[in-house]
């Protein structure tokens, strides 16, 4: 995909302008068309020179991305737009303040006008002409811009607003020169009624009121880009390499992988790479969301844009430019914000023809009120008032704004959306499926229980001498465990790796094995009161490694892969939200029904293979749209067939490139929060179409006079520019409220107030009938939230108080279903 820099867009229809021409190209497979960041994205073959040539056609500007990135710029380019937006504000202000005590001061209300101005009406419309003309000129890129936007046939919004108050400032010019004939004449009485044919003032304020939303409107946009920003200034421009033990300070970007470079206290990491020496308090919050710093010492990783708190660092540059870990989430972040959400479609295609309809309202609505007897003025001020109300920008602004603050709210927790269309998609789902293995737990076994029939510590020194060998993740948990024990080990001779079985090796002139059951008890009788014991392991979900040495049973060392403290947090939190929570494995269904009781995941498929994986995800696809949420190679096709795939941020390169979604800080809380702004960022983007449509909807019409014989409602031309300027505004400072959105935090089980009991019930059949009992449940005062499967018939409910059993039963069996008993 190819960015592009656009220049000269103003509104909506601009920006469809572009994205119409672009799209007409060969070799062109789509392409979105930012209008909040003035960027454009290029999907296909098409040669950038054909591309750029076509914008330039359709009367636009554009370069590649690369050669001037806006983004690159954003802070400081939307700072001078907003100073200079707030020098035509000051201006025209400066000059309307007269003006408005001249035409409202003194003409409606009497007061004194000074150098003899009263005794003489056409000095009063001079004056007002002269101010007028000011405002004009310090306005002129509404006229420029209009105008050029005729010439290349693709009217925008500063189209409606030069034809408006153009019309108005040449239609009180035309009753202006109509007094001076009069005045030539002496026909007094013409002078006095054409005095009331002025509308300057309109034209100036129509000018100045929308100045003051557009001035509004970029400060508000600026915000929308807050976050982009400030991923920038993480990465610092230069770095202390360290060559021939020297230092010495150079540009960021000349270090390439394998240099030595030098962070001190308060400096910020340049590049990915790992420590080779001292030790270090990190804040990795910019990247991760974490607040706690991390302590960090050699052979540990950095990651660039994160800072050093205290201490001395010498590190290896391992990844460097583009492929650092804070460059790829600002690209992400960059991609994700210039891209379009399929919910835009609307408003695009109503932005392409919504001007050219607007002109011709303008024009019929004046027309008409001409031909029913009404005055050239009243018409006029009609059509201008249908002109200046009309808002393309407001459905321009409603999508790319929503998606922008959204995007931007995710990256600073650490939660990376692809583009736009996965922020879309994950306020649609309705079921979750975690992977088990590095997502629900942690991914490294451990050693959970120790038996010995000899003194413990040489149990473990016997295992840890056979086990250090062996590259299985089962034999690493035990060395780990006889390390953290502090515990040596022996030296190992003719080791023997037996695939699927088990090892055995010499050890000072003895033989000695371990693994299953079959293989060791090959070796030496296991007493049965010690297989029992080791079966109820098993069934618990535990892998048992049995040691034999000798001739003798030694004992066994019985390992567990530990669920993530904070999993059955975050599967509450995704069952309240009223998504479904399933757990798809590979691994035996007895460990993982022990790991889904822990994590409180009543849904539960094992025994998967990684291509089958996929077909879960067709399967729960049918009734709603899917998540997949997974780390490793085996979850990639599953994350492509997923409507929304989720890689947790440790996983592999390939489950990454596979998923919508990235979580940097590896939580699960962080699918709870990425799905709560989803929806919230959906719900915003439908506020503001459907304020954008409404506006336009009810204004137009009100401004045409369609009320004023029936209910006398009416409004002037000053009024429309005042709702117009106000439209854009208020549909960014609605997306700036996306901000707001609370990061799903993990807080201990034993902390929270909450319970649950599990209901069973028999006469569920469908999906329909999971929501009525959800909702009739959740309508309980007491019930924070309901898990419902008519599957399993069962309906898993969250307490954050008492509530009794008879209540819930009597708001199920209400619906029709039998409840047969309640856990």
């Amino acid at each position: 995909m190819t960015k592009y820099n656009i220049t000269g867009m103003s509104c909506a229809a601009c920006s469809a302008k572009v994205e119409k021409a672009v799209s007409k190209l060969d070799n062109v497979d789509s392409v979105s068309v930012n209008l909040l960041t003035g960027e454009m994205m290029v999907e296909g073959t098409a040669d950038s020179g054909t591309v750029i040539s076509a914008v330039v056609n359709a009367g636009y500007g554009a370069v590649l991305g690369e050669k001037a990135d806006r983004v690159q710029q954003g802070a400081a380019d939307d700072d001078k737009e907003y100073k200079d937006m707030v020098k035509r504000l000051l201006l025209s202000l400066f000059f309307l303040v007269p003006l408005m005590y001249v035409t409202m001061g003194y003409m409606m209300l009497g007061w004194p006008l000074p150098f003899g101005l009263s005794e003489s009406n056409i000095a009063i419309a001079l004056a007002e002409l002269y101010f007028t003309g000011a405002i004009i000129v310090i306005n002129r890129r509404f006229f420029v811009n209009g105008v050029k936007g005729v010439l290349r046939r693709s009217p925008n919004m500063d189209t409606l607003v030069a034809i408006g108050a153009g019309t108005a400032f040449l239609y009180s010019s035309y009753s202006l020169f109509k007094m001076a004939y009069a005045a030539e004449r002496g026909d007094l009485y013409q002078i006095e009624t054409r005095i009331h044919d002025l509308y300057f003032e309109s034209a100036a304020m129509i000018l100045t009121l929308i100045t003051v939303g557009k001035t509004l409107e970029t400060r508000a946009k600026g915000k929308t880009t807050d976050a982009i920003s400030k991923l920038l200034t993480l990465s610092p421009k230069t770095v202390i390499i360290l060559k021939d033990g020297a230092e010495k300070e150079v540009d960021a970007a000349t270090v390439k992988p394998g240099d030595t470079f030098v962070v001190k206290s308060g400096g910020i990491i340049p590049v990915d790479g790992i420590i080779l020496s001292g030790n270090a308090s990190m804040d990795e919050s910019s990247i991760t969301g974490e607040s706690i710093n991390t302590d960090k010492e050699a052979g540990d990783a950095v990651i660039s844009g994160t800072t050093n708190c205290s201490g001395y660092i010498v590190c290896e540059a391992v990844k460097t430019g583009e492929d650092t870990t804070i460059s790829q989430i600002i690209n992400m972040v960059r991609e994700a914000a210039g891209s379009k959400a399929p919910i835009a479609r609307i408003a695009d295609r109503v932005s392409g023809f919504f001007v050219p309809v607007v002109m011709i309202i303008a024009v019929v609505t004046t027309v008409v009120w001409l031909l029913s007897g009404e005055s050239t003025g009243f018409a006029l001020a009609r059509g201008i008032s249908v002109l200046v109300i009309s808002c393309p920008c407001a459905l321009g602004l409603a999508t790319p704004v929503a998606i922008m603050v959204g995007n931007g709210v995710g990256a600073q927790n650490g939660i990376l959306f692809k583009n736009a269309a996965a922020l879309e998609m994950a306020g649609r789902i309705r079921t979750v499926l975690l992977d088990k293995t590095g997502t629900l737990t942690e991914g490294r076994p451990e050693v959970v229980n120790v038996y010995s029939e000899i003194e413990e510590q040489e149990f473990l020194r016997l295992a840890y001498s056979l086990e250090r060998l062996s590259e299985h993740p089962l034999a690493r948990a035990v060395v780990r465990y006889a390390g953290e024990k502090g515990v040596d080990y022996k030296d190992a001779v003719n080791f023997e790796n037996i695939a699927g079985s088990g090892i055995s090796a010499q050890i000072e002139d003895g033989f000695f094995c371990a693994g299953k059951y079959e293989f060791v008890s090959g070796f030496t009788a296991i007493p049965e009161k010690i297989r029992h014991k080791a079966d109820k392991l098993a069934d618990s979900g535990r892998t048992v490694v049995f040691f034999a040495g000798n001739g003798k049973f030694l004992g066994y060392i019985a390992v567990a892969d530990r669920i993530r403290k904070d999993s059955a947090f975050a599967v509450k939190g995704l069952r309240n939200m009223g998504i479904r929570v399933v757990m798809v494995t590979g691994d035996n269904k007895k460990t993982a029904n022990r790991i889904a009781k822990e994590a409180a995941c009543y849904d539960v498929v094992a025994e998967v293979l990684p291509n089958e994986k996929a077909r879960v995800v067709e399967k729960y696809a049918k009734d709603g749209r899917v998540a997949m949420v997974g780390d490793g190679i085996n979850d990639a096709p599953a994350l492509s067939k997923a409507d929304l795939g989720i890689a947790i941020g440790s996983g592999t390169d390939i489950a990454m490139d596979s998923a919508d979604v990235v979580l940097v800080k590896n939580s699960l809380c962080d699918v709870v929060t990425a799905i709560k702004l989803g929806r919230k960022v959906l719900l915003n983007i439908k506020e503001n179409l459907f304020w954008a449509f409404i506006y336009n909807f009810v204004g137009i019409p009100v401004a045409a006079g369609v009320f004023i014989k029936n209910f006398g409602i009416s409004m002037s031309p000053m009024f429309g520019a005042l709702a117009m300027s106000m439209s854009s505004f208020c549909v960014v400072m609605n997306a700036l409220r996306l901000n707001f959105t609370k990061k799903y935090k993990y807080v201990k089980m034993e902390e929270s107030n909450m319970s649950e009991k599990t209901i069973f019930i028999k006469g569920m059949m469908c999906g329909h009938c999971e929501a009525h009992v959800k909702k009739a449940l959740e309508a309980l005062d007491g019930v924070a939230g309901a898990m419902v499967s008519y599957e399993k018939g069962i309906a898993v409910v969250s307490l954050s108080g008492e509530v009794d059993n008879a209540i819930l039963t009597k708001a199920v069996e209400e619906q029709d279903y039998t409840v047969e008993r309640i856990e």
